[in-house]
């Protein structure tokens, strides 16, 4: 990476420093932003993408423990484990910025500094940042790791290239735990607007109450709880992207409401009369099949055309083949790394029982399969016998199959007994125990 395309974050209370580095740097990188209280960072990276940080160790501020740098570090550090850290330290602070290496922290500055020293130590960072994006072995696109070597995998980054650089609206298909979350973001990170916003919506997790006031925002005392004017998710990602997640979870009604908004590209926050314009390039996820949304009784056809410009299905993991043994190794490091243990040895046996797998929980359960396996690991070498499955995904399994025998069981039951009366739905449906209107709705749901 190039020093005139970084992104730099400064962070110190003293105004002579960060006017100082505004001037050294304005000229020579893409975009230099200075901020005096160390309580903003956690705000500014959750809406920019910073490729290093430049952090004073000492604050007067919230933290007084004389550790401030470190506390403020292990912010950042839990916040976005990629970026490259440099802070800034006082001659007596040396064994603190140290310690701080060993916390993650890429290098450090002795106050006073050589403005050559900061430049030369911003240029290293940023070559190394470029080395290990070369040697990886995952998709080459910016932002979040998608690792995979697997045809079905190839065929989802060649998409993945293809679209991301445009606005087309992106509907992303796969089963819970594929990593439809990470495809989103790599869509953002890799578009126009990378630099913008990427708002995620957790629709399933929205009450029908809550819907339009978190979308679309509020006016102070549109209800009784709005105390003060609040802007709604589509205005925050005006200008960068909105990920709805578990788009196939809401109403009729709500993707009615949903629609209007896309098509006029303006909201009304509750509360108000005056429209708002949003400008945004919308990704949707589900974990529905496109034939189930393609149900009308279900989701409205218009919407499913307005999101869907675009669909990229994720396959489930126990279509991957090799990915596995892959995500594996990636995985294992990176929990031997968190635990601080030494590396280790993946056994022959141990691959093997992950490929005999089916992983109905997919990448999610492989992951915290390997955590589990990491933590009660009792020697350098991971054998067959040190990894788990979780019960939660066999009872799941389990209780998916005897809904389907009971699905089946009644669809059979229904089936005879409309044929016994000659198609006559009141007969049947008086036989049945059920009224008219149920035995229609069955009638629907099995296709009969």
């Amino acid at each position: 990476m190039h020093l005139k395309d970084a992104r730099i974050l400064v962070i110190d209370d003293d105004t002579d420093v960060l006017t100082a580095m505004r001037l050294l740097l304005k000229s020579r990188v893409r975009e230099v932003v200075v901020e005096k209280k160390p309580d903003h960072i956690l705000s500014l990276l959750s809406k920019n993408k910073f490729d290093i940080i430049i952090l004073d160790m000492n604050f007067n501020g919230l933290v007084n423990t004389g550790n401030e740098g470190l506390y403020w570090l292990r912010q950042i550090r839990e916040t976005d484990t990629k970026v490259d850290v440099i802070l800034i330290t006082a001659y007596g602070d040396i064994d603190l910025a140290i310690r701080s290496l060993k916390e993650g922290a890429s290098d450090f500055l002795v106050k006073p500094w050589k403005n050559e020293k900061i430049l030369q130590s911003v240029q290293d960072l940023l070559e190394k940042k470029k080395s290990r994006k070369s040697t990886n072995k995952s998709v080459k696109l910016e932002g979040e790791k998608i690792l995979g070597e697997s045809e079905v995998m190839k065929d989802v980054f060649l998409k993945l290239g293809k679209v991301a650089p445009t606005d087309a609206n992106v509907l992303i298909l796969g089963e819970n735990g594929t990593g439809k979350d990470l495809i989103a973001r790599a869509l953002h990170e890799n578009s126009r607007r990378k630099d913008k916003p990427f708002v995620k919506v957790d629709l399933g997790a929205l009450t029908p109450s809550l819907f339009e006031s978190e979308l679309f925002g509020y006016k102070k005392g549109a209800f009784t709880d709005a105390r003060e004017d609040r802007k709604g998710r589509f205005e925050v990602a005006s200008g960068g992207t909105l990920f709805l997640d578990e788009i196939g979870n809401i109403s009729l009604q709500q993707q009615a409401r949903l629609l209007t908004v896309l098509q006029n590209r303006y909201i009304t926050p509750l509360g108000s009369n005056e429209t708002v314009p949003v400008d945004i390039r919308l990704i949707c996820a589900t974990n529905l099949e496109l034939s189930a949304l393609a149900d009308e009784n279900r989701f409205r056809k218009d919407l499913i055309y307005r999101i869907n410009t675009v669909e990229i299905t994720v396959p489930p993991l126990r279509e991957r083949g090799k990915d596995i043994k892959l995500l594996a190794g990636h995985f294992v490091q990176l929990y031997a790394e968190k635990y601080m243990k030494e590396p280790f040895t993946l056994d022959k046996g141990f691959i093997e029982k992950l490929k005999a797998y089916s992983f109905p929980g997919n990448v999610r359960e492989l992951q915290y399969a390997l955590e589990r396996a990491v933590i009660m690991a009792e020697d350098d070498t991971l054998y067959a016998g040190d990894v788990v499955f979780s019960p939660i995904e066999k009872y799941q399994n389990a209780q998916d199959s005897r809904e389907m025998k009971l699905e089946t069981i009644e669809k059979n039951t229904i089936l005879k007994v409309v044929e016994k009366n000659n198609g006559n739905i009141s007969k049947s449906a008086k036989e049945l125990g059920i009224t008219r209107a149920a035995l229609y709705r069955r009638l629907h749901k099995y296709d009969l």
